[in-house]
């Protein structure tokens, strides 16, 4: 989630790669070619702009996490993809609630929510859903059984 007030939610997909690459992109935005085979992320469903999420503090146009940007400017963009030290993400593409609408589809059960972690913004995605959900049921679980220790793979127990 990247921002989250009375007027509305947005936020990003972080798990769904798409077969373009930020070079790519970057030469039609741009016409400038840049080294950079990483690729695009679908943000969300309703079209948008070209944003990212990185820590180069000097292309950031908000905080989302301490030490987590945001950026959507094409000046903040080009700092990025200028830069090899420091790790970013492109995304086109939101998910975004109208106010009220996000509070009413979590007061429903229509989501099952996790606190934002950094290490996962910019992790292989791979395992990502499935990280999260285990983060999200062993929360669940934690709450109602109070357990000492909960194994990796309870079957092993």
């Amino acid at each position: 989630m990247i921002k989250h007030d009375e007027e509305g939610a947005f936020g990003l997909i972080l798990n769904r790669p798409m077969q373009n690459t930020v070079s790519e992109l970057w030469k039609m935005v741009s016409e400038e070619e840049i080294d950079c085979q990483q690729p695009i992320f679908m943000g969300g469903p309703v079209s948008g702009p070209l944003v990212a999420l990185h820590r180069l503090k000097a292309a950031a146009e908000a905080e989302v996490l301490p030490g987590i940007f945001f950026a959507a400017h094409k000046d903040e963009l080009q700092k990025l993809v200028k830069q090899k030290s420091k790790p970013f993400r492109f995304f086109t593409g939101y998910a975004g609630w109208a106010g009220g609408q996000l509070e009413e589809e979590l007061s429903a059960g229509g989501w099952m929510t996790s606190k934002a972690n950094k290490k996962q913004i910019f992790a292989a995605v791979e395992n990502l859903w499935e990280d999260v959900t285990r983060t999200i049921g062993e929360s669940i679980l934690n709450k109602a059984i109070k357990p000492k220790h909960v194994p990796e793979d309870p079957s092993l127990n």
